[in-house]
């Protein structure tokens, strides 16, 4: 019971979270997610209901450098979301850290993307 009361508060932070912020074709969202062993992270454009840029540690070329979900793995990605984010003209973005605390390895990817030179 345990186990499926934190999943559930977990998705109602999620929610709760989805409520107040939203990606458009100017500022779209950018996403992370980690799990145990990968991190994920993507810009999305609501409105379209559109991907525009992915990049996780599963990528054929990241495979190689054995990304693990940790600091450094976050840095790795969150600069390579900002770089290709910038190749698509994507300037400014909405973070969202998808129910999880500004710390750690979500604080890490999220400077990792400002000194990528996005804005948010």
């Amino acid at each position: 019971m345990k186990v499926k009361k934190k999943i559930l508060l977990k998705q109602k932070r999620r929610w709760r979270i989805r409520k107040k912020i939203s990606g458009s074709a100017g500022q779209p969202r950018l996403a992370v997610h980690f799990s145990n062993k990968h991190v994920y992270g993507q810009v999305i454009d609501d409105e379209a209901g559109r991907t525009l840029v992915y990049v996780s540690s599963l990528d054929k070329d990241l495979r190689k450098k054995s990304i693990k979900a940790n600091r450094d793995g976050a840095v790795v990605i969150g600069q390579i979301v900002a770089e290709k984010s910038r190749k698509a003209g994507i300037e400014a973005v909405v973070f969202d850290r998808s129910g999880r605390l500004y710390h750690g390895c979500v604080k890490a990817f999220a400077e990792a993307v400002r000194e990528g030179g996005l804005k948010f």
